[in-house]
């Protein structure tokens, strides 16, 4: 890892938090050896802890940071501002922040989820810094629109946020076994616990976030080779999307189609994933 910190970026991230303190703050973590650097960046409802079991599969020949979401329920949500990060964007200052800080110049990026968008503005506006994008369960737009299909309608979302608000728990323990899409109990214990991590209202507010987001018009600005990767059914994201994907960002793009089912394989099926990022991380594009 080396370059120089960017003041400015670690300035704005996280509340103007500094660089040491922001690092302390997001529980940022380096493991493995190796000279290119692999940052695992964890989606909604889950922490960095999401990925242990993929990290075998890489400590060896690369250095992985992780990093925590300001929203997770492994950081001080005291510290989660609700008008600062009701956009994507002071996502991505954290992101950058942290890089900045660990004097990374290049990197590949894994983004599960909401953080696979996160990616893709990171490198829209810091192109050079990242060597290739892999998205895991990713989508530019999770509702309906015209002849775009993100797999929800507005009043399906209305009624999440409502469940959500009126029993938080009892939620949780309806959509964890829907998310992780398949019957691994490890899986859904584990993401039950990071949901129930969270604290109620920061989750409602980040869930609808995400569930408004619209990235399809900037999709054609990302020149970074990107892999999408897409289980065979995902009660998030359709199959569709992965395609939609592959039409519409302005980079280098291929498909991964994993024989796996749910949202979470990196919690169901960390060794059939962990060979298609390795495979990712190896191909020149």
């Amino acid at each position: 890892m080396a370059g120089s910190s960017n003041c400015d970026a670690v300035d704005m991230a996280a509340g103007g938090v500094g660089g040491a303190k922001l690092l302390q703050l997001l529980n940022v973590r380096v493991e493995g050896s190796g000279e290119q650097v692999v940052v695992l960046s964890h989606g909604f409802g889950t922490d960095q802890s999401s990925w242990n079991g993929i990290l075998p599969f890489f400590v060896r020949d690369y250095r992985l940071v992780l990093y925590d979401l300001v929203c997770a329920g492994s950081v001080n949500p005291d510290r989660f501002d609700f008008r600062r990060y009701a956009t994507l964007d002071s996502y991505v200052d954290d992101l950058l922040a942290v890089l900045d800080a660990l004097h990374v110049d290049r990197c590949f990026f894994v983004g599960h989820s909401v953080s696979a968008m996160i990616g893709i503005l990171a490198a829209i506006r810091r192109p050079d810094l990242f060597l290739k994008l892999i998205l895991i369960g990713a989508s530019p737009r999770f509702l309906n629109d015209g002849d775009y299909h993100g797999g929800f309608e507005r009043a399906q979302t209305e009624e999440v946020f409502l469940a959500m608000e009126s029993d938080y728990e009892a939620w949780v323990q309806g959509f964890a076994p829907m998310a992780v899409g398949v019957d691994v109990p490890a899986a859904v214990q584990e993401y039950s616990r990071t949901l129930l991590n969270m604290r109620p209202d920061i989750s409602v507010f980040v869930c609808r976030t995400v569930f408004n987001s619209d990235l399809r018009g900037v999709l054609g600005l990302v020149r970074t080779p990107c892999v999408v990767v897409q289980t065979a059914k995902d009660a998030a994201v359709p199959l569709s999307v992965a395609s939609y994907f592959k039409h519409h960002l302005g980079g280098n793009t291929t498909v991964e189609h994993l024989p796996v089912e749910g949202h979470l394989p990196h919690l169901s099926a960390p060794a059939v994933l962990g060979q298609v990022l390795r495979r990712a991380l190896a191909s020149p594009r």
